[in-house]
């Protein structure tokens, strides 16, 4: 299965559904993957400085054949360097209007439709703030998987998951190490974030993302590629979906191990 997806022109249906999702979503988050040996150049023109990155490790849990992501379920906890821990339980894709509206009310639920060149899609996630080291001691086998996760959480994830299936089945799929840079460039009246995901088998994804409230979402794009075009960023590349690409690698990992 592919991790990679060549940009494409929308067609007026997908603009259409796009319009649709962005009407009945909280924020959008406009993303585009760079081609990693652009990196130096693009982090010169843009004036990053990689010192300013932030550290993080991200989990994810799923069964070997990973089960829940078929089931259109992720499930994810975080380690922030200077932050603390975080966790997610994240449906996608959603339509937003088909939403209970009990769980559109909660303040720890958020609809976002992500969009990159050629693609989008509409997620709905519950999130949960922890202490550290939360995390760390579930995935060192010390407090059960299922404690890092809110009530509301749960009721989520059983709401969603196959049946029979529970957070203490899960494997663990991770760490990935990101390091990640909120920035304001020189010429541009918005903030971008670069993402550096690096994998264990030394491949890395390099993402640059914005977000914006829905009604500014064509806007924001116009100006955010006439930018990026300008300080000769590469808009041609491959687009690789950052969790997707880890779910693989981590699931191959697991189930060679297994055999």
């Amino acid at each position: 299965m592919a991790t990679t997806t060549k940009a494409r022109t929308l067609s007026d249906q997908d603009l259409a559904e796009l319009i649709s999702l962005t009407k009945g979503s909280d924020s959008v988050e406009l993303k585009l993957t760079v081609p990693v040996s652009d990196r130096s150049r693009g982090a010169a023109a843009l004036g990053v400085d990689p010192l300013d990155a932030q550290i993080r490790q991200v989990y994810f849990f799923d069964t070997p054949d990973l089960t829940l992501n078929k089931a259109g379920v992720v499930v994810r906890a975080r380690r922030v360097q200077r932050k603390g821990d975080d966790t997610v339980v994240k449906l996608r894709p959603v339509v937003p209007d088909e939403l209970p509206g009990e769980l559109r009310r909660s303040p720890n639920f958020g609809v976002e439709v992500d969009a990159m060149p050629g693609g989008f899609v509409c997620s709905g996630s519950m999130k949960r703030a922890l202490k550290t080291p939360e995390v760390r001691d579930a995935v060192f086998g010390k407090r059960p998987i299922r404690r890092l996760y809110s009530k509301e959480q749960r009721a989520l994830f059983a709401a969603h998951a196959p049946d029979g299936l529970t957070l203490d089945d899960l494997s663990i799929l991770g760490p990935i190490t990101v390091l990640k840079l909120k920035f304001a460039p020189e010429g541009y009246n918005r903030r971008l974030v670069a993402e550096l995901w690096l994998y264990p088998d030394n491949s890395m994804i390099l993402e640059l993302s914005t977000k914006c409230a829905p009604s500014e979402t064509f806007q924001v794009a116009a100006e955010t590629r006439a930018f990026l075009t300008q300080k000769d960023v590469n808009l041609t590349g491959e687009q690789e979906t950052k969790t997707k690409k880890a779910l693989q690698y981590f699931s191959k990992r697991l189930r060679a191990g297994s055999d």
